[in-house]
């Protein structure tokens, strides 16, 4: 079961918030999930971004793969996450 760190859409139309959780890649992007990481929200200036930084790196460590955006983020706080090729 490969796992990956993304971002799960909550919010209204044309107004995105969106949680950041440890997810099954085959599972939907609204749908069932295995921990909730933290939060996001793009619309506030500057955007706010929050994550319990000892959940991911256990998801890390335990082979997750984030997702491009979620990794851009997660370097934008400082948190370090190597590439797998």
């Amino acid at each position: 079961m490969p796992v990956r760190i993304r971002l799960m859409r909550f919010g209204r139309k044309k107004r995105p918030f969106y949680r950041v959780v440890a997810a099954n890649s085959r599972a939907p992007r609204d749908g069932k999930f295995l921990e909730i990481l933290g939060y996001y929200d793009p619309l506030k200036e500057p955007f706010e971004f929050k994550v319990n930084e000892e959940k991911v790196k256990k998801w890390l460590k335990k082979g997750a793969e984030p997702t491009e955006t979620v990794r851009a983020l997660l370097r934008k706080i400082g948190i370090k996450v190597d590439r797998k090729a």
